[in-house]
This record gives structure tokens, sequence and C-alpha cells, in this order.
């Protein structure tokens, strides 16, 4: 049985292929690289098994063209997530585009040995067959004996005993799975014919000392098997041992404890025989075990002369069955009335879903006694976990639904500040003459290159300094400092000793004033040219803008009819699959109806001829 930590295990396989290269070693993998935001996301949701969000971002990043760098690697996941989900099918495809060429071998191997597994216990044989064919040589020891296993039981379930036999009989060493090997060549040994090789293998298995619960199940299987395979081959007293090993409270004790019944019957041991099937009278009479026994009893009383108590038993176990009757003619109602699924899911947070969901326990009520049984059936937990994800998708698009109008708002409130943005945007930008700036730019340029080519050291000086040169030039346009006396031409040449040493510090700075004035006229020119750029992008977005709008209410608007025919197309499969659940369930109950009535024909029958026997003896006597 194929069960959450395969899955588990096959998932995080697919993770690996998905993030390291091919080619990547063992023991030094390289380091995880996301180039794909969006590849970063659906990873975020794998690692919380959150599936479903993830396959939904992970959909929508591949129909968008956002997983350039991660395509491959992300189909491979999305076959898992599929998996995860129990859309085999999806994913086998997938798998088998992918896995031939673009993964490492272990990868690959290891792949199609999970998948041998998911489709064997699907009941897919040829697939499972195909799968298990894929396999390389180089397939780890412990996984090559668990493949011959599986390929054991495609031939078994397949009719190809023989096949079995040759295979399961080269077993070597011993490891977890010899006991397996030994039952499943015990069994197809049985259905070859070959009871006494079958009674050495599963006699051996059948005395083993297990030490886990997993091995006593096993072990309780095989002397099950070997016991009702003896019974059947007409050898009531070789099949007591090994039916008398299985435990007393174990899943197989009633049969076991019926078998036994039977073996002392078929020796005439009546008297013995009645210990084990009064032992089972006092235990649920669903179980079919219990059910034959209420028949047995009174059939070893009759054939020991005690026909008052045979007869006592047969109206008992008659008044048993009609009562069981009844009680599961109204648990089929109450499951045709499809209120047992609402009660389900009653309790159901729906925070996950996917393979590893699994209804534990049962709602209250009388019926529930009835469907315990399928719990252990694959099928119906298979089909209740569908219908669940169908619930949930139901209330993810009943959420989707919701949202819309929430979408529409924000659009609308966006859309209405976009108008009211407009006019002040078009107010700066009519303000903002980007043509007149650069113009004034190139006349900059024009102008630095004049003074550079002039050498115009003035031209460059600050406020201060020009105030000073235009002070000095004054003063020496004074008339009294010409006057022909010795006190102005000392005041002539300390103006001249300022002139120059003003004119010698502007002409010391000039070049690297003159570069300043060109570094910050190109970092005008700079801010220009990005003002023109954003303008055009201004410009782009005025005129594009509306046109989103409409569009995203298009796409807004649009979303609703979509999710109504999705919740149309889901509500048709949640009944389709509500039906399936129904016809499973109603389908065991009427087989327990139909073999509750067998029994009370028999057992009228049998009272027919106890009352017909006594009637005769009664006349014989008078």
């Amino acid at each position: 049985m194929l069960d959450c930590r395969s899955i588990s295990a096959l998932l995080c396989l697919l993770f690996l292929a998905a993030v390291q290269p091919a080619h990547a070693a063992k023991d030094d993998p390289e380091p995880i690289v996301i180039k794909d935001p969006q590849y970063g996301e659906v990873l975020f949701y794998f690692y919380q098994e959150d599936y479903f969000p993830a396959i939904v971002r992970l959909l929508a990043a591949q129909k968008q063209g956002q997983l350039e760098d991660h395509a491959e690697q992300a189909e491979l996941l999305l076959g898992g997530l599929y998996l995860s989900y129990g859309h085999h099918l999806e994913a086998a495809g997938i798998f088998e585009r992918l896995l031939a060429d673009n993964v490492d071998q272990e990868v690959r191997d290891r792949t199609w040995f999970f998948l041998a597994k998911i489709w064997l216990q699907r009941g897919y044989l040829d697939s499972a067959q195909v799968a298990l064919t894929n396999l390389s040589e180089d397939l780890p020891e412990n996984l090559q004996r668990e493949a011959l296993m599986l390929q054991s039981q495609i031939y078994i379930n397949s009719g190809q005993y023989d096949r079995a036999i040759a295979l399961l009989q080269d077993w070597k060493g011993r490891t977890e799975w010899s006991n397996y090997a030994k039952f499943n060549l015990g069994v197809a040994m049985v259905r070859s014919g070959n009871m006494a090789a079958a009674r050495q293998i599963l006699d051996e298995l059948g005395d083993i000392n297990p030490f886990n619960e997993e091995l006593t199940s096993l072990r309780d299987k095989a002397n099950l098997a070997l016991g009702y395979a003896l019974l059947q081959d007409g050898q009531p007293l070789a099949a007591k041992e090994p039916l008398q090993r299985v435990r007393l409270e174990g899943p197989f004790s009633n049969k076991a404890l019926l078998g036994i019944g039977w073996a002392d019957a078929e020796t005439e041991n009546y008297r013995r025989a009645l210990v084990p099937w009064m032992e089972l009278r006092g235990r649920d009479v669903l179980d079919p075990a219990v059910q034959e026994s209420m028949l047995a009893i009174p059939y070893a009383l009759a054939k020991l002369d005690s026909i008052s108590q045979a007869a006592d038993h047969y109206l008992n176990a008659i008044e048993a069955f009609y009562e069981e009757t009844n009680r599961i003619d109204r648990t089929i109602g109450y499951i045709e009335s499809g209120q047992i699924f609402k009660e389900f899911l009653a309790d159901d947070p729906l925070d996950s879903t996917g393979w590893y969901w699994r209804l534990e326990e049962l709602p209250e009520g009388p019926e529930a006694r009835y469907l315990y049984h399928l719990l252990a059936s694959h099928e119906f937990q298979e089909g209740l976990k569908n219908y669940r994800d169908l619930h949930y998708l139901n209330s993810n698009l009943e959420r989707w639904q919701g949202s819309i109008d929430v979408f529409a708002n924000m659009l609308e409130t966006r859309k209405q500040a976009y108008d009211e943005n407009v006019p002040e945007v078009e107010d700066a930008l009519a303000r903002a003459d980007l043509d007149d700036m650069l113009q004034h730019k190139f006349e900059f340029d024009s102008q630095l290159d004049e003074i550079e080519r002039k050498h115009d050291w003035l031209a460059l000086a600050n406020e201060r300094e020009f105030e000073m040169w235009g002070e000095i030039s004054a003063l020496e346009n004074t008339p009294a400092l010409y006057a022909d006396i010795p006190e102005a031409a000392e005041v002539r040449d300390k103006i001249d000793l300022l002139k120059g040493a003003l004119q010698w510090n502007l002409e010391k700075q000039f070049q690297d004033r003159l570069w300043r004035a060109r570094r910050d006229v190109r970092k005008s020119g700079e801010a220009l040219v990005e003002a023109q750029r954003a303008r055009r992008q201004i410009d782009d977005t005025m005129r594009n803008e509306p046109l989103r709008f409409e569009d995203f209410s298009n796409r807004v608007y649009g979303l609703g009819p979509k999710i109504d025919n999705m919740q149309l197309r889901v509500a048709e499969a949640m009944g389709q699959q509500r039906a399936f659940l129904q016809s499973i369930a109603v389908g065991e109950l009427r087989a327990q109806k139909q073999r509750l009535d067998t029994y009370t024909v028999q057992a009228r029958f049998a009272l027919a001829a106890i009352y017909d026997l006594a009637a005769a003896e009664g006349g014989a006597g008078e």
C-alpha cells in the first residue's frame, strides 16, 4: 500500500531535480539559485506543503512567460504537485516527457520507482509495468528488492503465478522485504495449485518471531492464508495448527476462529467446533465471520442432536439478521439523502488539500458503525479526498467571486485619483519648458567655449570678486590719483598691487572654475535628458492609462462569468463525486444486506428442516 511517505519522498525527489543541475556532484551540491522571482514564490508555498496556491501561481507564471530560467524545473515540479492531488495521468505525462533526459539518473530511477507504486495501487497494472521497465540497472539495492516485490505483485494480480514464483524463488538476501517476498511466493503457489511448496513457505512465515506490529500482522495473514488453503485442500487437521497461531484479538481473529471451528466440524468433532463459534457469537454481527458462525452454531447443535437448542439459535440468528437488515436500510436512506457528506466535512477547516488529508473519524450517529469499514477502504478514502478537494475549490471560487467587487472598487478608486491628478500634472508640464531649458544649456556651452578661448578669467569670478574688481577699476579712474604729489603716487601703487593680486588669484583658479562650470552644465544637461525621458513616460502614461483602466476593468468584470462557469463545473463534479461515494457506500451496505438475506434464507430452511424432523419424530412417536 502506498502511503503519504511515498508521495512525500517523490515530491522531495522532484524538488531536488527541479532546483539542482543534473551534473551536480552528490557530495558537493551546487547552491540553489532562483533567477525568476515567481519561481521562488512557488517554492515558498511548496515548502509550506500548501500545494494548491503553489499550483495556481506556477500555472499563472507559466501563462505569463515568467519562468524562462526555470521552465523545465517548474514543469517537473508541477508534475509532482499534480500527483499530490491524485492527478496521476497528468503527472505521468509530464514525467514521461521530461524524466528521460533532464534529470540525474538516480532521481529519474527513484521517480519511476515511486510512480510504479502509485500505478500499482491504482490498479493500472500496464502503467506500473511500464514504469518498472524504465528503471535502470543501477537502482540502489534496497529499491531493487522492493521493485522485485512490485513486479511480483503485478504478476500475481494479473494471474501470472508461474512468473511470480520464478521471480520470487530467486530472492536473495535477508532484508525487511524477505518476509513479504515469502508471503507473495506462498500465495502465488497456492493459486497455482502447488500446495506442498506453499505449505512449507507459509508455515515457515507463520512461525516467525515478529518484532513489530507490521510483521505480527503479516504472520497472522500467512497463518490465515495457509489454514484456509489447507481447508479447501481437504486437510482440516493440518489447517488447525496455523489457524490457532492467529492472535485472538487481532484483525484476522474472527475469520481464524471460524476456520478452526470448520476444521473440527470437518472431522465431525462438533462439540469442539462450538468453542470458537460460541466465542464469535459475542462479537460484532456486521462481521461476515460472525454472521456465518450464527448459522454454524445451530448446525453443530443439530449434529449433536440438540434440536431444541439448534432451533432457538436459528431463531436468534433470523431475528438478529432481520434487525441488522432494517438498520442497513435506514443507513442506506441516510447516505442517499446526501446529509452524511455534509457531516463528513462539518468540522473540517479546509486549510489543506491534496494527498495528505485523510478522514480519521466518522460523524457520530447510529449509522456510523456501518461505515467504519469504509475508513479502511482506499477507494472510499480517495473518493472522499477528491470530494473534499472539490469543496475546497468551490470555497476558493466563492472567495474569488466576492473579491471581484473589491478589485472593481480598487480600480475605480485608482481611476478617480488619476483623473484628479491629471489637471495638476498637465499644468506642471505646461510650465516646464524643457526645450527652452535645453536651449539655455547650449548657450552656456557656447559661452564657456568662448571664455576658454579668450581665457576670460574675469568671466568666472564670483559676485564678491567681480564687485571688488569693479571697485578697484573705479578707483583707478579717480582724478585725484593723478595729482603731482607723493601721496597720489603711493595710492596708485597700492591700487595696482591690489588689482594684480586679484587678477593673479582669478587666473590661478581659472581652469578649476572652468571645469566646475562645465561639470555643472553637463549635469544640468543630464538632468534635462532625464526630464525629457520622464516627460515622454508621462505622456505615454497619460495616453495609455485610460486604455489600461479599460483593459483592467474588462478583465475584472470578465472574471465573474468565468468564475460562475467554473462554479457550475465544480458543482457538477461534486455531484458526480457524491454519487460515486454513495454508490461505494450503498453498494457495500447492499452487499452486507444481500449476505444477511442469504444467511436468513439458509437459517429459515434449516429451521424448517428441524421443524419437519421434529414433526416426523412426533408422528412416529404417536
